[in-house]
């Protein structure tokens, strides 16, 4: 299979670097030595800096251990004049830390990280002219790392990571983690770190401007049975709450983080997160996440707690006496946190409103909804997306409603959609994009991600983007992809693909492994993207005309050869997570479409009164066999961590729910 794109040699990056980030670090003694295998790196961050702030510091410690073998220690600077303790911080899921003395061996280098305006020491670093924040300050999620001299008493020389805000100072310190060896996925994906000896601050000065897009993220959807299966297996109900709670989301907050992302949609159809666990809205609130909820949930509201709290039909025209205060109690939860809002409403389960007058029945909604966030922030307050973010989703039959003349407050958002093949139906004309509220995406996966997404972008799309990401796995590669995008665009040209998927495997697998990887990615997202697995059926491809079928199959032949190629060249500690984000889905694939076209070739041998059609149904069965032998193992990776995460069934779909058990097209004999 030709790919589209090169994977030369000159695309080889330095495994210090993180995907689109500038390195500060490197592993050939240039600069300040950070760790070692036997010296801990000691991080240093003002007591009063944000929760966020103080968690992320612990993370990064751990992630100097997991490269280097060696923790690194925390110390908590007291009003930034000295060490308040040293220790290393745990973080208890009931929203404390606790504190715990460690000996990691020799001292190392020094990191400082804060918060301007947060962190008595980085605020005294701008005063002395130690560091320049001049292009960062005030700004949105933006961070400066530099090398300083004699940044404190005590301290000779520290690498400075400085944020504008709790989320700036937050992706300055994932970027150093990224950069020595740890991926964003070393706990979804089980993405082994890289091993280094030592790990030192190289001598420059990185800005980090402003995130291309103001909330980026991902939507938790159609949940159940894998990722509902995995919870119920791995976090059974507990005094808090059912599965979905603060101990499965506490992970979830940190992909996020360690993404570069900030704005998560959770899983809607059978849980509520505001309710299951008390926990969940204030632990997302420390790590730094901006909560939202989906299309159809409107007012911070979990589809769920209308059928739970809601009182007669969820049709605003006729039962507004009920609805109107379960709007307010969701803005009331909602108020102390960052989040942005849902505005207007959809039908029941995720359908259309009832037939009648839907644009005046959408405009009452708004307006209630605007006396209710008026009633609780003010006027002014409301009315400035930074203050009060609200968003419109143009979901479906609900753009029809806008483009119908459906007046929309210039101060919400208007969340554009794709037609759920990947094509993004409309965005902003020139006459909307002074819109104060902006306008954003929400986003289905399709091999086409970046063409469409840099249209968003060109069209002025930049407030929100979200994405739907069903169970999250296996979806590690273009939930990178896009959230990369998201996070500086402009590093990702028309022909960037090819170059950020080298990057990607570098980062995920090693070097070694690198163009090969990059390679087969790129066509596999090509083959698969032809057209969706479960509209795929036995007549799709032509088993006569320009021998179509056996081409496509013999690509995903050369693909599977390929992945198992690759996978027996990794050391073990690698194999887990090739086989979860490459190895899987390719094979997968190719035994799917194997039992598509040999199917189809089967029906017409039998047709034809050719006795090698027997041979073929046979065929066809064992590779169902192969399937579930592939799902299997899967479920039962890493004694069983990734539990029920592949139960979804891919044979026998008629429309888009999936059927309750797999089924096999029936052969003739």
């Amino acid at each position: 299979m030709r790919a589209y794109g090169i994977f030369p040699s000159a695309l080889l990056v330095s495994t210090a670097l993180a995907i689109g980030q500038k390195p500060t670090v490197n592993f050939d003694g240039n600069g300040m030595e950070l760790a070692s295998s036997g010296s801990s790196v000691q991080i240093m961050c003002e007591q009063d800096d944000w929760p966020a702030v103080l968690r992320v510091c612990d993370d990064l410690a751990i992630d100097f251990g997991r490269v280097t073998g060696t923790n690194g220690s925390v110390t908590l600077l007291e009003h930034g004049s000295g060490p308040a303790m040293n220790a290393s911080m745990i973080y208890n899921i009931t929203g404390r830390y606790s504190f715990s003395m460690s000996s990691n061996g020799q001292e190392g280098g020094v990191i400082i990280a804060g918060t301007i305006g947060q962190s008595a020491i980085i605020d005294r670093l701008v005063r002395n002219g130690k560091i320049d924040v001049g292009a960062i300050e005030g700004t949105w999620e933006a961070c400066i790392s530099a090398v300083v001299e004699t940044p404190m008493e005590g301290v000779a020389q520290a690498m400075v990571v400085a944020g504008s805000d709790r989320r700036g100072t937050i992706y300055g310190m994932y970027s150093v983690s990224e950069q020595i060896g740890v991926s964003p996925w070393y706990y979804f994906a089980d993405s082994p770190p890289q091993k280094h000896d030592t790990i030192h601050a190289t001598d420059t000065t990185v800005v980090q401007g402003s995130p291309s897009i103001k909330y980026r993220g991902f939507f938790l959807n159609d949940e159940a049975p894998a990722l509902t299966g995995y919870i119920m297996a791995k976090f059974p109900p507990s005094p808090w709450g059912p599965g979905y709670n603060a101990d499965f989301y506490h992970s979830v907050f940190e992909l996020l983080l360690r993404l570069r992302a900030n704005y998560l949609w959770p899983a809607q159809w059978n849980s509520m997160f505001n309710v299951d666990d008390p926990r969940s809205q204030p632990l997302a609130d420390e790590y730094g996440v901006v909560m939202g909820t989906s299309h159809t949930e409107p007012m911070m509201r979990a589809t769920k707690e209308w059928q739970v709290f809601g009182d007669g039909d969820w049709q605003y025209n006729t039962n507004n006496e009920s609805i109107y205060p379960f709007f307010v109690e969701g803005a009331e939860r909602a108020k102390p946190y960052e989040g942005v809002l849902t505005m207007g409403m959809r039908g029941e389960g995720d359908t259309a409103l009832e037939a009648g007058d839907e644009v005046d029945v959408l405009e009452s909604v708004v307006a209630a909804q605007t006396e209710i966030l008026n009633e609780l922030w003010g006027n002014v307050s409301v009315r400035n997306p930074d203050v009060v973010p609200q968003m419109w989703c143009l979901y479906k039959e609900v753009q029809g409603y806008y483009e119908a003349g459906m007046q929309v407050p210039d101060y919400i958002t208007l969340l554009w959609t794709d037609d759920n093949w990947g094509n993004i139906r409309r965005l902003p004309l020139n006459s909307e994009t002074d819109r104060i509220g902006g306008a954003g995406v929400y986003y289905h996966f399709d091999y086409k991600t970046w063409e469409q997404m840099h249209l968003a972008y060109e069209r002025q799309a930049r407030q929100i983007w979200i994405v739907n990401v069903g169970d999250l796995k296996p979806l590690e590669l273009p939930i990178s992809h896009f959230m990369d995008l998201a996070y500086d665009i402009s590093l990702w040209h028309k022909n960037s693909v090819p170059r950020w998927l080298h990057m990607w495997a570098a980062r995920e697998f090693g070097l070694d492994v690198a163009a090969q990887t990059a390679e087969l990615m790129n066509n596999y997202s090509i083959a698969a993207g032809r057209r969706k697995y479960e509209l795929i059926d036995p007549s799709t491809f032509s088993i006569i005309d320009y021998n179509e079928a056996e081409r496509l199959l013999n690509e995903w032949e050369t693909m599977h050869a390929a992945a198992k190629s690759i996978m027996d060249s990794l050391p073990a500690e690698t194999h887990p997570s090739f086989f979860e984000m490459v190895y899987h889905p390719v094979t997968a694939g190719y035994v799917y479409y194997d039992i598509m076209i040999s199917v189809a070739k089967n029906n017409l041998y039998a047709q034809q009164g050719r006795n090698s059609a027997n041979a073929l149904a046979e065929h066809v069965l064992a590779k169902f066999k192969q399937d579930n032998q592939l799902s299997h193992r899967y479920n039962t990776l890493l004694d069983g961590k990734w539990a029920h995460m592949m139960d979804q069934t891919h044979f026998g779909y008629v429309y888009w729910q999936q059927p309750m058990r797999r089924r096999c097209r029936a052969c003739s004999t």
